[in-house]
């Protein structure tokens, strides 16, 4: 088993060879091969320069710069298409994550689990700004994606190659890639790991992340249910409102024939309002439509495929050691 270690970094100079000298110390108990790839997403201090000094000594170590600031999920993006290793574990940069806790996550993944997800069990953050909307937007999350985790937000987490390549990353999901992996079938378990506090700087995020986050976690309720088959979600609005306003019109028409009355004087706003919603009944099946032509568009342009396969067993490789075995039996 090979481990790539990737690390996020933006303007963390004074936490960078403290955190580079525990890595090596734990990951060399460890008796595994492994790389450390270290993506610097364009920070502003000298972090890149130590990081540049530290590659002329450790074969080991990558450092990838990115042209500007793309934000955490992007740099993660960069660094999981970097790895060579069978299992990537990802970690902050600020030192708010003991590398002393990688163990724990490797225990999880030999045990089969697919990703190994580090729950922050006594929060160190402030209560008001970051503890009490995260336990909110974790709880929804939950909720929404059917996975099990108390904390989707931390970057600390550990997965098998195969499974975090699956997902596609963007904006800003990258807090959200167990509910991502779900899609494919991902084993999931929960490990506490220890939360301290930042030995220099601030956090890059603030209490304005909250609304980003609510908005994501729409998105993926929308991606998990409805990613294959829009029209699922568009077609049943659409139908319920075009089917309103048209009834309505229906009805309206029908009492203009019977009683010969003036619609617009006596049911002027009815007859806006059933317009609209017909109308908008129709834009909604429309785009269900659209969403469908797209779905198949991105499967079919990219060869992609809607399941993911996690082994294949045939008969001859189950017959194999049965073989090998009478025919041990002969010579006997």
């Amino acid at each position: 088993m090979q481990l790539s270690i990737v690390v996020p970094i933006h303007n963390e100079e004074p936490s960078i060879l403290p955190l580079y000298d525990r890595l090596t110390l734990v990951l060399e108990k460890l008796r595994k091969p492994y790389e450390i790839i270290f993506v610097d997403d364009a920070s502003t201090d000298r972090s890149f320069d130590l990081l540049a000094n530290l590659v002329e000594t450790d074969g080991r170590l990558k450092v990838i710069r990115l042209r500007r600031n793309f934000g955490q999920t992007a740099a993660l993006a960069a660094g999981f298409d970097e790895a060579q290793g069978s299992v990537i574990i990802t970690l902050d940069g600020d030192l708010q994550h003991a590398p002393e806790d990688i163990p724990a996550l490797l225990e999880k993944i030999e045990e089969g689990y697919d990703i190994a997800s580090g729950w922050r069990k006594n929060r160190v953050d402030n209560a008001v700004t970051r503890k009490f909307p995260s336990r909110i937007a974790n709880w929804l999350m939950a909720k929404v994606s059917h996975v099990e985790l108390r904390d989707f937000g931390t970057t600390f987490k550990a997965y098998r190659a195969e499974i975090i390549k699956d997902v596609n990353l963007y904006g800003e999901l990258h807090r959200f890639i167990p509910a991502l992996a779900s899609l494919y079938g991902a084993r999931i378990a929960e490990v506490p790991i220890k939360n301290i506090p930042r030995p220099a700087g601030g956090s890059h995020y603030g209490l304005g992340r909250t609304f980003r986050v609510m908005f994501d976690i729409f998105t993926i309720w929308f991606l998990l249910k409805y990613f294959t088959r829009p029209m699922h979600f568009f077609g049943k609005w659409g139908l319920l409102s075009a089917s309103a306003g048209g009834g309505v019109l229906t009805f309206l028409a029908a009492k203009k024939l019977w009683t010969g009355g003036d619609l617009i004087e006596q049911h002027g706003p009815l007859m806006v309002a059933a317009a609209l919603a017909l109308i908008t009944g129709v834009i909604l099946f429309c785009t269900g439509l659209l969403g469908e032509v797209l779905t198949r568009t991105y499967y079919e342009s990219q060869g992609r495929r809607i399941y993911a396969v996690r082994e294949i067993r045939s008969k001859r490789e189950s017959q194999a050691p049965d073989g090998a075995q009478g025919a041990h039996g002969s010579r006997g």
